[in-house]
């Protein structure tokens, strides 16, 4: 029987990047940039070089946290608690799997006390729409990357983590 041992390090490609391992839901509550009012999200891979992003959107209040439509899929999984989409007859609860198509605009409702959390993988961009679907505003993976330095600067953090985390 032949022993397994770790494979080289000398025969990773050049160049490549670590890989990243971060604690979901425990760790540095400072890593928590705020959106809104009880809104918050947790980046766990920003990808400035495909246009992307995955975090963790926490949400700590009942009520509308954003009308908005994506020019490109984004993927979640609930971790906790539940939301929906003022839009559609389901609600997304713990253990959900959402897939959302290119296109289409939806209302993110959280309509439980307690807290949400449902992590995300955006491809491409949040933009924001008032109820005439005029655009108001966007989020992409550049401008979460400045969200991130301005807020862990204002909490007195690092840059090491963003940097970390930064593809």
């Amino acid at each position: 029987m032949n022993s397994v041992l770790p494979f080289p390090k000398e025969l990773q490609p050049k160049g490549i990047r670590q890989e990243i391992v971060t604690p979901v839901l425990e760790g540095d509550d400072r890593l928590w940039v705020p959106i809104h009012d009880n809104v918050w999200f947790k980046p766990l891979l920003l990808n400035i070089t495909h246009g992307y992003w995955t975090s963790v959107l926490r949400v700590r209040r009942k009520g509308v946290v954003s009308c908005h439509r994506h020019p490109a899929t984004v993927h979640g999984y609930v971790l906790k608690g539940s939301w929906r989409y003022l839009e559609h007859d389901w609600t997304a609860k713990e253990g959900s799997y959402v897939f959302e198509p290119p296109g289409e605009t939806h209302t993110l409702v959280s309509e439980e006390e307690g807290e949400m959390l449902t992590w995300f993988l955006v491809n491409g961009a949040l933009i924001y729409v008032d109820e005439n679907g005029k655009q108001t505003g966007y989020t992409d993976v550049f401008d979460r990357v400045e969200k991130c330095r301005a807020h862990y600067k204002s909490v007195g953090l690092s840059e090491d983590y963003l940097e970390s985390i930064i593809r």
